[in-house]
C-alpha cells in the first residue's frame, strides 16, 4: 500500500471546461501527452492553462524503467502525420515555447531521431516565433541520431538522467548514466549555442551526497538547466517511494545547483521536466546569453 502524500502535495481542482477543451483538441489530432501517459500530478494545472508536453513516437515504450507510468511493450508504427499535428496543436494553443518528448523506441534504427527532427523543422517553419524544447531519449548512445536532431536546431535539448548512478540497475536497467552524460556533452559540441537541460528525481533511495555528486556531474557535462522533483509511485508495481523530501530540502538543492553554475533551476516537490519550461529557458538566455551560430 502506498503511503499517504504529505500536505504540501495538495492542489486545487483544475478548470473542468479547459480540461475538456484540451482533451478534445488533442484527441481530434490523435496526439498523446506525457502529462496523461506519465500520470503527471501537474496535468490539471497545465491543461487548465492551455498548455501540455507532447509525447511523440506513439505512447508505448520499449524500455522497462521501474519509475515510469508510460505503457511498455511493442510500439505501433509511426504516425507520419504526427509532426504536422503537433504544429497544428501548438498553433491552436498559442504556445510561445513548445515542449516535445517521446517514448523510447529501441525498435527503430535511429531511435526516432528523424521523427524528432521532422517535428522540430515543421514547427520552426510554420511557427518561427515559437521556441522548441525537446526531451530526448538516449538513442542508445548513437552520435548520429543526436546529430540529426541537433541539425533541426531546437532551442533546448533536454535529457533526464533521472536518478543517481548507483540506482540505475533498479530504476533504469536498460540505460547508462555515463551514456546520458555523453549525450549532454555532445549536444554542446554539435551546437555550442544550444541550451542543455536535465532532470533528477528525489526519493528513490539516493543518498544526499550521491544526489549532489550527480548534480555536479551534470554541470561538468555542460548542462545549463536543472529540474529536481519528488518521485511519486505510479502504482504498486512500480519502484517504491523511499522518502518524501520536504520543500526546504528542495530549496537547499536549488541553492547548491545555482552555486555550481546552473543557469536556471526548478526544484520543488511537484517539479517535473517541463515545469515552467519557458521561464527556465528565458533564465538561460538572460544568464548566457546564448547566441545561435550563423547558418552555414
Amino acid at each position: 500500500m502506498r503511503s499517504r502524500l504529505p500536505p504540501w502535495f495538495k492542489k486545487k481542482m483544475p478548470d473542468a471546461v479547459m480540461m475538456k477543451r484540451m482533451k478534445g483538441l488533442l484527441g481530434d489530432l490523435s496526439l498523446h501527452t506525457i502529462c496523461e501517459s506519465a500520470l503527471c500530478p501537474n496535468m490539471g494545472d497545465c491543461f487548465s492553462k492551455g498548455t501540455a508536453t507532447f509525447l511523440i513516437l506513439g505512447d508505448i515504450c520499449t524500455r522497462n524503467c521501474t519509475f515510469c507510468a508510460v505503457q511498455k511493450g511493442i510500439p505501433k508504427p509511426l504516425d507520419e502525420k504526427e509532426p504536422e499535428n503537433v504544429a497544428e496543436a501548438v498553433a491552436a494553443m498559442e504556445l510561445r515555447h513548445a515542449v516535445i518528448t517521446s517514448v523510447t523506441r529501441d525498435d527503430l534504427p535511429d531511435g526516432g531521431a528523424d521523427h524528432f527532427a521532422k517535428t522540430i523543422r515543421i514547427l520552426k517553419d510554420r511557427l518561427p516565433a515559437v521556441t522548441v524544447e525537446v526531451l530526448v531519449p538516449d538513442f542508445r548512445g548513437s552520435p548520429e541520431a543526436l546529430r540529426w536532431v541537433a541539425s533541426a536546431r531546437p532551442d533546448v535539448i533536454n535529457h533526464n538522467v533521472e536518478t543517481v548512478p548507483r540506482l540505475y540497475p533498479e530504476v533504469r536497467p536498460l540505460a547508462n548514466f555515463e551514456q546520458s552524460l555523453r549525450l549532454l556533452r555532445q549536444a554542446k559540441v554539435l551546437d555550442p549555442g544550444i541550451v542543455t537541460k536535465s532532470g533528477v528525481m528525489v526519493g528513490l533511495g539516493e543518498r544526499d551526497e550521491e544526489l549532489i555528486a550527480t548534480m555536479s556531474a551534470l554541470r561538468e557535462a555542460g548542462c545549463d538547466l536543472l529540474t529536481l522533483g519528488q518521485y511519486l509511485q505510479p502504482s504498486p508495481r512500480h519502484h517504491p517511494v523511499i522518502r518524501y523530501a520536504p520543500p526546504e530540502e528542495f530549496d537547499r538543492y536549488a541553492r547548491l545547483a545555482r552555486e555550481m553554475g546552473f543557469l536556471g533551476v526548478a526544484s520543488a516537490p511537484l517539479v517535473r521536466s517541463s515545469f515552467c519550461a519557458a521561464e527556465l529557458f528565458e533564465q538561460a538566455k538572460q544568464a548566457g546569453p546564448f547566441l545561435k551560430p550563423a547558418e552555414s
